[in-house]
C-alpha cells in the first residue's frame, strides 16, 4: 500500500466490505500496537440512538469557546473521511490523515491472521484517539459508531459516559425492543465514570440500573424550555444560565442542549473541564452540525450559503438539510418543518428523498408525509448511490401510500444528480423551499454539490460510503 493520500483511501475503502462487525478485541489490539494512545485521553463518550452528533457539536464547541484544544469523532461524514477526525473543529490535513491511516493499516494487516480483519470504522477509531493523543487535546469528545457495548469507541473511557435517547433502529444488531437496544448502549457506563442520559421510559429504567450496579452517579436530563424560534435557531432556559441561544434547528434539540450541559457538568465534576457561563454561550450559539437541519440558501449563480442569520431571498430559495435516517429522526424533521415553515421562503415547498432499502421505509415516510409544512408539496424521490440504497420508484409507491388523496405530486426519478436538478429548478420555480431529507449518504451526495467547502474538497472522495444511515 503507497502511503499517497489516494492510494490510503482506496485501503481504507476495501475495507468497506467487511461491514460492520462488531467486538472489542481488534480495535484493542490496534490500540496496543499503537501505544494506547486512548489512555492519555479524558472526555465524554456520547451514544443514544439519535442525538449524538447534535450533542457532540454542542460539546465541543462550547469546550472550544473556553479556550480548550479538542478532538472530535463526528460520524459518519459527508463529504470527506478526514470529517471523522477533528482537532479543534477542523478535519485533518490530508497528508496527516495519510500518513496515520496509512500507520494504522498496516498494523490491521498484521493482526489481521490471527484476529480477523478490522474494520473500516475500527480503523478509523484507532487513528483518530492516535491523532488525539498525539496532538496533545485537553478533551476528546468520542461518538459512538453503532450500539456501545461492542463498538470500536469502547475499548476507551474517557470518565464520562452520555446516552442521549434509547429510540427503535437498527433492530437486526440491537435488538427488537427498547429494553434491548438500552442493553447494547448502557455498557459505555463504566465503573469509576460519571453518566449522563436524556433517555426515557424503558430505557431509562435499563440505565438506571446499569448504573446503580456500577455505583456510578447519573445526571437524567430534561428538555430545556423553548423561550423561541426561528431562523437562526432557538432560545431556551437554561438553569443557572438564564436564556441562552443555540445555534441548531428544531424544538428536539432542546432535549439535545439538556444532555450537552449535564455533560459539560460531568467533566467539571470529574476534574477534566470547568466552563465559565460566557464559554458555554458563546459554544451554544456558535454550534454547527452540517446536514442535520442545516439552512442554507441558493442563490442563482452561486454555491449555497448558510441562510440562519439572513432573512429569505425569493432570488435564492432555502435549503433544509436533513439525514433523518429513522422514524424517530423523520418525526422530529416534521416537527421542525412545521414549526419553521413561517421563517422559510413562501412559496410552494419542494422535497427530495432518498432512503436505503434496509430501513423502516414505511414508519420513515409516514412520521415526515403528513407534516402540514409540505402541504401540497412536489415530492422527489431518488435513488441514493450506495449498495443498500431503496430504488426511486419503490420510495414513490411507499409515500404514496403514506399521503392517500392526491394530497402530493410525487415523482420518482432515479440518478441522484438529474434529481437534484429537477428538485432545484422546482424551487426556483415556485420560489420555496427545497428540503432535502432521508439518507446521510443523500444528504452528504447533496451537500458536495452545493456546497463549496476548500476543507473537504477531495476528488478522490466522490461517491466514497459515508457510514451509516
Amino acid at each position: 500500500m503507497g502511503s499517497s493520500y489516494p492510494a490510503v483511501l482506496a485501503a481504507l475503502q476495501a475495507r468497506g466490505r467487511y461491514g460492520i462487525r462488531l467486538g472489542l478485541g481488534r480495535t484493542r489490539a490496534l490500540l496496543r500496537v499503537l501505544g494506547d494512545p486512548q489512555g492519555e485521553l479524558r472526555g465524554p463518550l456520547i451514544g443514544g440512538t439519535n442525538g449524538k452528533g447534535s450533542v457532540q457539536a454542542m460539546v465541543a464547541a462550547c469546550l472550544a469557546a473556553g479556550g480548550l484544544r479538542v478532538g472530535q469523532t463526528p460520524k459518519p461524514h459527508l463529504v470527506s473521511y478526514r470529517e471523522r477526525i477533528l482537532i479543534d473543529g477542523r478535519p485533518i490535513a490530508a497528508e496527516a490523515f495519510a500518513a496515520l491511516v496509512g500507520e494504522v493499516l498496516e498494523i490491521a494487516d498484521r493482526l489481521a491472521r490471527r484476529l480477523g480483519p478490522p474494520t473500516e470504522f475500527e480503523v478509523l477509531t484507532a487513528a483518530a484517539f492516535a491523532a488525539f493523543a498525539r496532538a496533545g487535546v485537553d478533551v476528546a469528545v468520542v461518538e459512538v459508531g453503532l450500539g456501545g457495548r461492542l463498538d470500536a469507541t469502547n475499548a476507551w473511557d474517557g470518565g464520562v459516559a452520555a446516552i442521549t435517547n434509547v429510540a427503535l433502529d437498527h433492530r437486526d444488531r440491537l435488538g427488537g425492543t427498547l429494553e434491548a437496544i438500552a442493553g447494547e448502549k448502557a455498557p459505555i457506563i463504566k465503573r469509576g465514570d460519571r453518566a449522563v442520559s436524556g433517555a426515557t421510559g424503558p430505557g431509562l429504567a435499563v440505565i438506571r440500573r446499569r448504573a446503580r450496579r456500577l455505583g456510578v452517579p447519573l445526571r437524567e436530563t430534561a428538555p430545556l424550555e423553548v423561550l423561541g424560534m426561528g431562523r437562526a435557531g432557538l432560545r431556551l432556559a437554561a438553569p443557572g444560565l438564564g436564556e441562552v441561544r443555540l445555534a441548531l434547528l428544531g424544538r428536539h434539540q432542546a432535549a439535545n442542549a439538556a444532555v450537552a450541559l449535564g455533560i459539560l457538568e460531568a467533566l467539571r465534576e470529574a476534574g477534566i473541564a470547568d466552563l465559565p457561563p460566557a464559554a458555554i454561550r458563546a459554544g451554544l450559539e456558535d454550534s454547527r452540525w452540517p446536514g442535520r437541519l442545516e439552512l442554507l440558501a441558493l442563490p442563482p449563480d452561486g454555491r449555497a450559503v448558510p441562510a440562519d442569520r439572513t432573512a429569505p431571498d425569493p432570488a435564492a430559495p432555502d435549503i433544509l438539510l436533513d439525514g433523518a435516517h429513522n422514524p424517530h429522526g423523520m418525526a422530529a424533521l416534521a416537527a421542525a418543518l412545521d414549526e419553521l415553515r413561517p421563517h422559510l421562503s413562501a412559496g410552494r415547498p419542494t422535497l427530495l428523498i432518498g432512503l436505503m432499502a434496509d430501513k423502516d421505509v414505511a414508519g420513515i415516510v409516514g412520521a415526515l408525509a403528513p407534516a402540514a409544512a409540505l402541504r401540497g408539496a412536489r415530492i422527489i424521490t431518488t435513488r441514493v448511490d450506495a449498495p443498500r440504497a431503496l430504488p426511486a420508484a419503490e420510495l414513490a409507491a411507499a409515500w404514496r401510500a403514506a399521503s392517500p388523496g392526491g394530497r402530493h405530486d410525487v415523482t420518482p426519478i432515479g440518478p441522484l444528480d438529474e434529481a437534484l436538478e429537477a428538485a432545484v429548478a422546482a424551487a426556483r420555480a415556485a420560489g420555496g423551499p427545497l428540503v432535502v431529507a432521508g439518507s446521510l449518504y443523500l444528504v452528504g451526495a447533496v451537500r458536495g454539490r452545493l456546497v463549496a467547502d476548500d476543507d473537504l474538497r477531495d476528488p478522490e472522495e466522490q461517491g466514497t460510503d459515508p457510514g451509516h444511515g
